[in-house]
């Protein structure tokens, strides 16, 4: 294995592959930026799978191309030489008196072993990455933990470890559960996982040699110096795809992926995306609502995934957050509110506001019941029945009458459904949606989809099992631990949860849910595709729900009927924010 060298370069102080021993012996490799001359600085590490070496444009081109075209600011200050995908750029970190590490995870770009994503072993692995940084000469003792997505979900994994040189986290669009936050919506399993291994992690897993890129800084082989054979490499990489399809309940296996949050004690700053539906948005509410920790903080922006992590603004908020728990600064950090939103406006447009509390105790639920002719409505239908649509279609949208004035949506939202399927099962998709008077649909830039809905919600019935200790109005709790056919024709009452959003609906605007026996697809046309990504985006991004194997249409290709009348409900209960006095 080739060894550290180290070299002062661009105004830092650099380690190139820096070992970092584990106990099992495997040697984890990590590049060190510091600030030039003695002195000891607070660190702020990641830890992942996705090439230290690799430069982000190399391995992101669109998603570079379209922050440099939409966020300037996010690549100005920098020469962005060191830019690398989700993590952050010591040129605008390591001035301020940071020491920058990152480090390749196990089996991954210059670390060599076995690639198994969100394990106990990886788990071990940063703890002792956490460690060894926090006790090195230029540290003060003090790690931080920051970074977007995969560097963002095993935050709090690593947190619930406790390190004892862990001083504070910013999980940036992090998932937090791995069955219900991204690989398994409502029980049916999201074929994401499949073609992210496929086009983000295979390509720099380590070994790939030669076949793979060059570090533009240092010419080294991203993913280390040896070659492995397709065989070798295939041998020592877990297929996470067929682990999950093999999995419907919710097993060890994913419990073991996901956070233990009554552990996390450390400072947290959890910053989500009202667009994160799919695989992170959820994860960053229900972590900051779970975490242990008494100083923790939320913030939701909107955007794509990348660039507010990178722009002026997030930089700042991150720094705020990091100076105070890392440095000591008293900067007021510990007295602003716990909440800060950016209020979601159609256009693109956001507005800031700090809150104290989530969901908003002011919040004003209300339910809009669906109704025969295709409405959703403040009173609930007292008419006998039935509306069917096929149970893999388009299914069915019910719409509200146009807003008599500007109206807020923002928190959580739980529906209930009366329904029966002529199978043993049905999977239910539940689309927010809103539609201009002209009957033109709003949507927005998501993490991801330039056409993602307002919100999303998702169901497999024979998951329709509650914990009634965890289940709360606005966030039906799912236990997964049991599976419940159903017996055909029969109807259930079944409670759906739909992800958190943020909306304020224009006067003469109308509300929609749709109930569909399939992903969302944008009326409007392509949204494209980013060149990291496999399919097309259609408005759910890359978070679809296509795997024949989880949904035999024999099983979920019947009928699905939703049924009206006395002792049956059909509504979705809203978070309706009063308007300011």
């Amino acid at each position: 294995m080739a060894q550290e060298v180290a070299e002062i370069k661009d105004g830092m102080q650099i380690i190139w592959d820096q070992p970092i021993a584990m106990d099992d012996g495997v040697v984890l490799r990590a590049d060190v930026f510091c600030p030039i001359g003695e002195g000891s600085y607070p660190v702020i590490m990641t830890y992942g799978p996705y090439g230290k070496g690799l430069h982000f444009e190399d391995g992101y081109k669109t998603a570079w191309d379209r922050m440099c075209a939409e966020d300037p600011d996010a690549v100005s200050n920098t020469s962005n030489k060191y830019a690398n995908w989700e993590v952050v750029d010591p040129e605008k970190w390591v001035p301020d008196g940071y020491v920058v590490i990152r480090v390749d995870s196990r089996g991954a770009g210059r670390s060599p072993g076995y690639l198994c994503h969100n394990n106990d072993r990886e788990q071990q692995d940063y703890y002792q990455c956490i460690e060894w940084a926090g006790s090195q000469a230029w540290s003060n003792g003090k790690v931080g933990l920051n970074g977007i997505s995969y560097y963002g979900a095993n935050q709090w994994r690593a947190a619930g470890t406790q390190p004892p040189h862990l001083a504070a986290i910013c999980v940036w669009e992090g998932w937090h559960d791995n069955y219900r936050d991204g690989n398994r919506h409502g029980g049916i399993l999201c074929t994401f996982r499949k073609h992210w291994q496929d086009m983000q992690v295979k390509t720099v897993q380590h070994g790939v040699g030669d076949r793979g890129r060059r570090s533009r800084v240092t010419g080294e082989l991203v993913c280390g110096p040896e070659t492995l054979s397709d065989d070798e490499l295939l041998a020592n990489r877990e297929n996470m795809h067929e682990e999950m399809l093999a999995r419907e309940m919710l097993t060890d296996y994913y419990l073991e992926r996901s956070a233990k949050p009554d552990r996390i004690k450390v400072p947290v700053l959890s910053a989500g995306n009202w667009g994160g539906a799919g695989l992170h948005a959820r994860g960053n509410f229900e972590g900051f609502l779970a975490a242990a920790s008494e100083q923790k903080w939320l913030e939701v922006h909107g955007g794509s995934h990348w660039a507010p992590f990178y722009t002026d603004r997030g930089v700042f908020i991150q720094k705020q957050f990091f100076d105070h728990f890392l440095k000591g600064h008293e900067n007021g950090w510990d007295e602003r509110p716990r909440v800060q939103l950016l209020v979601r406006h159609p256009g693109e447009r956001f507005v800031e506001r700090y809150e104290n509390e989530w969901p908003l105790a002011r919040t004003s639920w209300e339910k809009l019941h669906l109704a025969d002719l295709s409405e959703l409505r403040p009173t609930k239908s007292a008419v006998e029945k039935q509306l069917s649509f096929d149970a893999m279609g388009d299914g069915l949208t019910f719409l509200t009458e146009p807003t008599e004035s500007d109206t807020e949506i923002t928190g959580p939202i739980g529906a209930r459904l009366a329904i029966s399927s002529s199978t043993v099962d049905a999977d239910l998709f539940l689309v927010v949606r809103v539609f201009a008077p002209d009957m033109k649909e709003v949507t927005f830039q998501g993490a991801l989809d330039p056409h993602t809905p307002i919100a999303q919600g998702w169901l497999r019935a024979s998951h329709r099992k509650l914990d009634p200790k965890k289940s709360l109005p606005y966030r039906p709790w799912h236990t997964h631990d049991e599976k419940q056919p159903l017996e055909p024709d029969q109807i259930y009452q079944l409670d759906i949860e739909i992800w958190p959003t943020c909306i304020v609906i224009p006067k003469g605007y109308r509300l929609a849910l749709s109930v569909r026996g399939k992903d969302y697809v944008y009326p409007g046309g392509s949204g494209g595709r980013l060149s990291n990504m496999k399919n097309e985006f259609t408005g759910c991004g890359p978070f679809l729900h296509d795997d024949e194997n989880d949904r035999p249409p024999e099983v979920f290709g019947g009928t699905t009927t939703i049924h009206f009348g006395e002792g049956r409900e059909n509504y979705v209960l809203l978070p309706y924010i009063p308007a300011a006095s």
